[in-house]
C-alpha cells in the first residue's frame, strides 16, 4: 500500500505531544504546524491513527490543491477533479469549509458553490446527482482556503474523535476528552504511580489516564469512523490494526481514583468508567476533596478541572484558597494539575505553581499549571505564598 500525507487536527498548545504520539505510532514525515500536524502513512495507519490518536480531533487526507481569487475560479478547480473516485451519483455528500483570505468572505457560500460544481460534474456525466446530506453523509469533504490557496481533503474520522463513544452522562460543565487526554499527558503521567482526580465530575479525566496507562486505543469505543462508507472500506484490514493495537495493552499496578461531592456526578461517572470497560482500573467515590487526605503511600499523580465560574456559581476566591491549603497540607509527595479559566483565581491558591502552559478550554483561555507538593521538611522550605 502506498503512502500518502494526512493532517491531524488538534488544539492550541498540543501540537508538539500529536507529533509524539504520531512518531511512537509510526508515522513518517511528521512536521508540526498550527493546531494539526501534517504526516505521512498508509491506509492501515489511517485507521490506525483514528484508532490510537488521544490528542488529535480530526485526520485530514489531502486529495487536491489549487489556487482561486474568485468564485468562478473556485467552480473551475472542483470541477477539475473526478469526483467518481471517491462518490457513487447514489451516495451523500457534505462539504465543511474554513477560509482565511480577502477573497472568500462566507464558509457557507464556498461550501455551496463547490457542491454545485461536484453536483454538475455528475449530472452531466450520468444524468443523476448525489445529494447533500448534513448528519450522516457517506463522504466528508473538507476544504480549506488560505488567501488563494485551496486544499481539498477527505475527512476520514467524520465526527470529531473527541466522541470516544465511553460518555454518555455527563454533567454541568464536562471537559473534552481530547483535552482532558491532552491535559494528562502534559503532565508527564505514565502510569508508573497513583492518580486521582479530586473533582471527577463525569470521569472523562479517569478514564483518559487509565486509558493512557494501560496503552487502549483512545477511539476503541467509538461506534464508527467516516472512512467505514467509503469505496475503498477494507473490513479486514481494520479488524487487523484493531488486534494489533489491542495486543499492545499493557497491565497496571497502581490505583486510578475520583472524588466527587455531587452524588449525581458520581453515578454518571461510574456509568461512564464502565461503559468504557475500564471499571477494573478506576474506583470513583463520593468525597468533598476538602475534607480528604492522601490515603496512599508514594508519590501522587493528581489532574483536575476545577469549576472556573463560568457556568456554576461558587465563591471562587473561598474556593482555590480551600483547594491550596488542602493540597499543601493533606497530600505530601503529589505532583498536582489542574487546568483553569480563571486566570485571576490562581492567586488566591497560596502556592507557587512550578509549570504554567497556556490552553485552550473551548473559547475561553487558560492555564494548565503544576503545584509540587513535597514530603517532609522540604515542603515548608518550598512553598511560599505568593500573591501573582
Amino acid at each position: 500500500m502506498e503512502n500518502f500525507k494526512m493532517i491531524a487536527k488538534t488544539f492550541f498548545g498540543f501540537e508538539e505531544i500529536l507529533a509524539k504520539e504520531l512518531q511512537l505510532l509510526g508515522a513518517q514525515n511528521v512536521e508540526i504546524g498550527t493546531r494539526a500536524v501534517s504526516f505521512k502513512g498508509d491506509k492501515g495507519f489511517m485507521y490506525k491513527s483514528n484508532l490510537a490518536l488521544r490528542t488529535a480531533l480530526k485526520i485530514l487526507k489531502p486529495i487536491y490543491y489549487f489556487r482561486a481569487n474568485s468564485d468562478l475560479n473556485l467552480y473551475k478547480g472542483i470541477q477539475s477533479m473526478d469526483w467518481s473516485k471517491y462518490l457513487n451519483a447514489n451516495q451523500t455528500f457534505v462539504i465543511d469549509t474554513t477560509i482565511h483570505s480577502d477573497y472568500f468572505k462566507h464558509s457557507q457560500f464556498v461550501s455551496q458553490k463547490a457542491k454545485d460544481a461536484i453536483v454538475d460534474q455528475f449530472r452531466e456525466r450520468t444524468g443523476q446527482r448525489p445529494s447533500v446530506d448534513k448528519d450522516y453523509p457517506d463522504l466528508r469533504i473538507n476544504i480549506h482556503i488560505d488567501r488563494d490557496q485551496v486544499s481539498v481533503a477527505l475527512d476520514t474520522s467524520g465526527a470529531s474523535l473527541h466522541h470516544r463513544g465511553y460518555r454518555t452522562a455527563t454533567n454541568i460543565a464536562p471537559i473534552n476528552e481530547v483535552l482532558a487526554a491532552g491535559m494528562v499527558l502534559l503532565s508527564g503521567w505514565d502510569g508508573n504511580s497513583d492518580f486521582l482526580d479530586p473533582m471527577c465530575g463525569s470521569g472523562t479525566i479517569l478514564a483518559e489516564a487509565a486509558m493512557i496507562a494501560c496503552n487502549i486505543p483512545a477511539n476503541i469505543n467509538r461506534k464508527e469512523f467516516a472512512f467505514e462508507k467509503w469505496n475503498d472500506w477494507d473490513n479486514d484490514l481494520f479488524d487487523q490494526i484493531v488486534e494489533s493495537l489491542l495486543k499492545k495493552v499493557k497491565e497496571f499496578h497502581y490505583t486510578i481514583k475520583g472524588y466527587d461531592k455531587a452524588p449525581s456526578a458520581v453515578s454518571k461517572a461510574k456509568d461512564n468508567i464502565k461503559n468504557a470497560n475500564l471499571d477494573d482500573y478506576v474506583t470513583i467515590e463520593q468525597q468533598n476533596f476538602f475534607d480528604t487526605k492522601k490515603e496512599t503511600v508514594g508519590p501522587l499523580h493528581m489532574v483536575f478541572n476545577p469549576p472556573y465560574g463560568e457556568r456554576l456559581d461558587i465563591d471562587l476566591e473561598r474556593f482555590y484558597r480551600e483547594m491550596g491549603d488542602t493540597m499543601k497540607q493533606n497530600y505530601p509527595g503529589t505532583n498536582a494539575w489542574f487546568i483553569t479559566a480563571n486566570l485571576e483565581a490562581l492567586k488566591f491558591v497560596g502556592l507557587k505553581p512550578s509549570r504554567k502552559i497556556k490552553l485552550f478550554n473551548g473559547s475561553l483561555e487558560a492555564r494548565l499549571v503544576k503545584y509540587e507538593m513535597y514530603e517532609g521538611s522540604k515542603r515548608t522550605k518550598f512553598q511560599t505564598t505568593e500573591g501573582n
